[in-house]
């Protein structure tokens, strides 16, 4: 009955109308499919994948989009799962200490093929990021950076007429303004002090051995023991894995010289303590030896183990479309993040700055400008880490205050590791 009813509304008879079906029906079966997973993007970002997936199909209708949001903390558990079952996505958000593992593991795979000439609209640095072994295993999608915010008040009060550029510098005016203002200069991440060795150059592990007790670790320890001794650093959760909160309180209320964070922070002191950010500039975070700027995390789509064929291809030019230039532009204004494209970062947004432009639209394009030189930084090939990095971060908050031999601390700490590292192989 639906089919003559079909037929006579068309003007056409039965028999075309049921292969009017089957045609509409066999071409919506060579559609392929394309399921892509990010990580904790909805609610916030979903008109903004809505309209991108809508784009793609009205210009692709080939090709039929799917997006599934993942919380975080869960996805790393699911994809694993579902590459194991042979149901992973085509595509898959995830962060590069994550995308290493799973290289490593051989269950994601080389993009090389996919991005092609278009590898070069993206950064050197995320491409970096994002090659393992010779081999790019994704295609960058955001990242981050962090810039130096500085008091100028405290600064004028201190004698300081140049913002540091090294780290030894930023110790040394933290020092400065602690003698001649009273307040704490700098409030580095000591909890984090793996990342902070990296950047200095400094390495962690070497052929399989833990490394860190080298007079050049030793000297830089030293560094901050004195300044923490001089009263020049915060000492509140100085030695936290994140001590990101108490340092922007402490600079709201102007008992803080420097804070080292992204430009987002700067909107917080803009509308929380206006007459903080009345008084504060902004300069790049310094690079270290290792020429790396500090702050990057970048995310960004691979591939699973399993997607080949037509599937593989689609995948691919899927990838290239959400991290365009137009389309990452569009996220990192909606996100507070950073593209990972050269011309996305060029664009006016980050790079011309607005008349009477304030501290936060200076870290905008002060961060853009050090695009090539962000990286992810993270140990990578330690197994069981966390309990390594948490004996690391002891043994420098024993020697920087004092309460141990910096040299004997990291002795010790090389020792566990060591002992650790062996017993894994």
């Amino acid at each position: 009955m639906r089919l003559q009813l079909l037929a006579r509304l068309l003007g056409i008879s039965s028999l075309a109308a049921c292969g009017l079906m089957l045609s509409h029906a066999a071409s919506a079966a060579d559609k392929v499919k394309v399921e892509f997973w990010t990580m904790s993007m909805k609610p916030k970002f979903t008109p903004y994948f809505d309209s991108v997936v809508k784009k793609y199909e009205a210009a692709n209708p080939n090709v039929d989009v799917e997006w599934v949001d993942v919380p975080w903390d869960v996805l790393q558990a699911k994809l694993t799962a579902s590459i194991a079952a042979g149901s992973a996505p085509a595509l898959v958000q995830l962060n590069v200490p994550w995308a290493y593992d799973y290289a490593q593991d051989g269950v994601i795979l080389p993009v090389d093929g996919l991005l092609g000439a278009d590898r070069a609209m993206y950064a050197e640095g995320s491409l970096k990021d994002v090659t393992f072994n010779g081999k790019a295993y994704g295609f960058p999608h955001y990242n981050g950076a962090n810039v130096t915010a500085f008091n100028t008040r405290l600064f004028q009060q201190a004698g300081v007429a140049q913002p540091p550029t090294t780290l030894a510098e930023q110790l040394e005016v933290a020092k400065a303004i602690k003698a001649k203002t009273g307040q704490a200069g700098f409030s580095p991440a000591l909890g984090k002090i793996a990342g902070i060795f990296l950047q200095e150059g400094l390495p962690l592990v070497e052929n399989g051995k833990a490394v860190f007790n080298s007079p050049q670790h030793v000297a830089l320890l030293k560094k901050f023991q004195e300044a923490y001794k001089s009263g020049a650093l915060l000492k509140d959760k100085l030695f936290a894995e994140d001590n990101f909160q108490s340092s922007i309180d402490a600079y709201k209320s102007g008992r803080l010289g420097m804070l080292v964070a992204p430009p987002q922070a700067l909107v917080r002191i803009r509308d929380d303590a206006k007459d903080i950010y009345a008084v504060t500039d902004v300069t790049a975070a310094p690079l270290g030896p290792t020429k790396v700027a500090a702050g990057g995390w970048l995310f960004h789509f691979a591939v699973p183990k399993g997607t080949t064929g037509a599937t593989f291809t689609e995948a691919g030019k899927f990838a290239k479309f959400v991290t365009n230039d137009e389309n990452q532009i569009e996220f990192s204004k909606l996100a507070g993040t950073f593209p990972t494209t050269r011309k996305a970062a060029n664009d006016p947004h980050f790079q011309q700055l607005p008349p009477n432009a304030g501290a936060f639209e200076k870290a905008v394009s002060t961060g853009a400008r050090t695009m090539d030189s962000i990286r992810t930084l993270y140990v990578a090939g330690v197994p069981d880490f966390e309990t390594l990095n948490k004996r690391l971060q002891d043994a420098v908050e024993a020697a920087v205050i004092g309460r141990k031999d910096i040299q004997t601390s990291l002795n010790d700490a090389v020792a566990f590791w060591n002992n650790k590292l062996v017993a894994k192989k």
